[in-house]
């Protein structure tokens, strides 16, 4: 698989990586089976998906658990990228940004995934009660411990008060260019897909210029661009697509004509090219900056997903996919 670089340390990862996070949390949990899980990871990292992302809050801790028992055996062959910085609690999740919180989960991670260092540490969320740099200069100092290798900065959700354009990460820009002076920033991760476009105003573009990764989470828009969900098949009650305005049944059928896009550019391929592979290659194709980060749980969509990485669309294919049809149903 085609390597691309994360920050200026040049850490190598392959350009499409995997998304943990649904074998433990968010997801159907009926479907989450840890067996399958295990064999999703080591096919991922057959196939060059190096970046393993996960989270000490999925689970929570679970899913860190879970990649502990790949990296055991094959820790010299992933990018371990996990997050601080969120607590769940039964009913909430609050942020704590606390310097001595942040240490303490560093520790506890890395006994979770079995390894001595983790390659990208990045903050979940800021701690409104805490300065961000605080925060930052604690995960700087595990840097400087040997304990991680590089940080990175998740963007700030906008969701249930979202605004359109570039306006939308402002809130992460305004960190970024905070914490960027306090220790250098190597990733910065967002919602980047066909149907949500808004990192391309402003957040790629800063990262492009300063040598920073983006990691595109969600490229495959919650599942819904590969085309396999059925308007009004509906969702487990602890699936997050159940609250989605994106995804109830009248904006699933709205939504088609994006996926029968997808579709018809991906026929121009070969047979066997799927829609949410020409997704994923629209993703790859905004910059060499840019890492694709699908999340699943099967070994099958694993391995769909990493074959992306060698589809190179057209100059007229990539306008055509940046030009379908707006999502319906947006959090506006």
């Amino acid at each position: 698989m085609e390597r691309r670089t994360i920050g200026a340390g040049a850490l190598a990862v392959g350009a499409v990586g995997l998304g943990c996070m649904p074998m433990s949390w968010a997801y159907s949990g009926s479907r989450q089976r840890g067996d399958a899980s295990i064999r999703t990871v080591h096919r991922a990292l057959d196939l060059g998906s190096t970046l393993l992302d996960t989270a000490d809050m999925y689970g929570p801790f679970t899913n860190e658990l879970l990649l502990g028992r790949v990296l055991k055996e094959r820790r010299p062959e992933a990018f371990v990228s996990t997050k601080v910085g969120l607590l769940v609690g039964e009913q909430h999740i609050v942020a704590n940004g606390r310097p001595g919180y942040v240490r303490r989960a560093c520790d506890a991670s890395l006994r979770r995934l079995q390894t001595d260092v983790i390659d990208l540490y990045q903050l979940h969320r800021a701690d409104p009660e805490v300065p961000v740099e605080e925060t930052w200069g604690a995960m700087a100092d595990l840097v400087r411990a040997g304990k991680v290798r590089a940080l990175g900065l998740c963007a700030v959700g906008a969701r249930g008060g979202r605004r359109s354009g570039s306006r939308l990460h402002d809130t992460t820009l305004r960190q970024l260019q905070r914490v960027q002076q306090v220790f250098p920033v190597s990733a910065v991760q967002a919602e980047l897909s066909v149907w949500s476009q808004e990192a391309l105003d402003a957040l790629l573009p800063w990262c492009a210029s300063r040598g920073v990764g983006f990691v595109a989470a969600m490229p495959l828009g919650n599942g819904f661009l590969t085309g396999t969900l059925t308007p009004g098949e509906g969702f487990e009650p602890d699936d997050v697509r159940a609250r989605h305005p994106r995804f109830t049944a009248e904006m699933m059928a709205s939504n088609q004509p994006i996926v029968a896009g997808l579709r018809r550019v991906a026929r121009r391929y070969g047979e066997d090219v799927t829609a949410a592979q020409v997704a994923l290659a629209w993703v790859l194709a905004q910059g060499r900056h840019v890492i694709a980060l699908p999340g699943t749980k099967q070994e099958r969509w694993a391995a769909e997903n990493a074959a992306a990485a060698g589809l190179r669309l057209s100059a007229e294919d990539l306008l055509e996919v940046s030009r379908l049809p707006a999502a319906q149903g947006s959090w506006d």
